[in-house]
């Protein structure tokens, strides 16, 4: 076995990013781990529910050898297997978010060999997440355009702090072909605009009242541009989304209805990162930059554009220079554009992600 690569779950935005892309390199290089100040810079350090389900859904993904999996752990050791293909289902327990789980996992299912079906419970619109919408709008269809091969369900949707949202994720790995580069430097004409209210158990004038003040904001017509969505949950619940298509890229922006948050506020939230986006005329959101960035490591590389690379995106890249050897090029162009461009990962490493294999001159842990 190779030696322990330690990471410092302090670095950067010390939350539980770090952590969830760890896991995923880890899953696909078969690298072992530590890491090690887990989620230091929260207010409640250490594992929550949702961070505990990620490692036991990646543990159980490759039979991994793990200490520290504990709710309150500051410190895991995780010594991968080869992910194996099959069907997996994961409880959170919580109203914790299922997408952040995804997080841990997909980057090494994309690579692995063979299919993959993950049925999560829990949140699935939370704040500070990306949501189930955000998931099928704009990250699964850039990961589809470079080929991977994935569909996801949403059963029904969890708000907090109920929970119990389901959701299902297929991916069909393929290991010998990696992703393809991405290229997104131009967003290209706007196609659609959308303003959709989704409300489980709550009045209907909640949502129009988020679909007039979203669209005032922007300029648009509600009549047009409004959709409500109504959905059975375990709890009440409330989540708006703005969707703008265009031409090469779609982004999202949403807000999460809270107890004692007015309507308004909420849609305020997301117009207005919706507004800044369409402002900067870059393709890529702040969202969507730090999650294409281990992906795109683990495939064929890529360039894009964004707006001013926030912590998380910081993070990342820190991460993968430490992890894989990759160095991502972050640029300012000028006027609040940014490019950042993704080596792949070299050619020693390439034969880390393939199955059963292991880093050079190492064993992979066994089943």
């Amino acid at each position: 076995m190779s030696e322990l690569l330690i990471i410092d779950g302090s670095h950067g935005e010390g939350g539980g990013q770090i952590l969830r892309s760890s896991l995923a390199l880890a899953l696909a290089t078969g690298r072992p781990i530590r890491v090690e100040q887990i989620r230091a810079g929260r207010a409640k350090p250490g594992l929550l529910r949702q961070h505990l389900t990620a490692v036991k859904a990646a543990a159980e993904v490759s039979g991994a050898d793990v200490t520290g999996a504990a709710l309150g752990s500051r410190e895991l050791t995780f010594i991968p297997g080869p992910v194996r293909p099959g069907s997996y289902a994961f409880p959170i327990g919580s109203a914790g978010s299922c997408l952040l789980v995804v997080q841990a996992l997909l980057p090494a299912l994309l690579v692995g060999d063979g299919t993959f079906t993950i049925t999560i419970e829990g949140g699935t619109h939370n704040p500070s997440a990306p949501t189930f919408d955000y998931f099928v709008r704009v990250l699964a269809p850039i990961l589809r355009r470079l080929g991977a091969r994935l569909e996801a369900r949403l059963d029904r949707p969890g708000f907090y702090p109920a929970g119990g949202g389901r959701l299902h994720l297929t991916v069909h790995g393929g290991a010998a072909q990696r992703l393809a580069r991405l290229d997104l430097r131009e967003r290209g004409e706007v196609t659609s605009r959308l303003v959709t209210a989704l409300v489980s158990a709550l009045p209907r004038h909640v949502a129009e009242r988020e679909i007039a003040t979203a669209c005032a904001r922007l300029g648009w017509d509600a009549s047009t541009c409004g959709v409500i969505a109504s959905a059975r949950s375990p709890g009440p619940g409330n989540a708006v989304s703005v969707e703008v298509a265009a031409a090469h890229v779609t982004e999202l922006f949403v807000g999460i209805g809270e107890k004692g948050v007015p309507a308004e506020r909420v849609a305020r939230t997301a117009a207005d990162e919706a507004a800044t986006w369409l402002a900067a005329g870059v393709p890529v959101g702040e969202h969507l930059a730090d999650q294409l960035l281990v992906p795109l490591a683990l495939g064929s590389g890529g360039v894009f554009r964004t707006v001013a690379p926030t912590r998380h995106t910081t993070t990342q890249v820190d991460l993968l220079r430490q992890f894989v050897g990759v160095d991502v090029a972050v640029r300012a162009l000028g006027g609040g554009v940014w490019e950042l461009e993704v080596p792949p990962m070299t050619s020693s490493s390439i034969d880390q992600v393939r199955p059963g294999s292991s880093p050079s001159g190492t064993t992979t842990p066994s089943d």
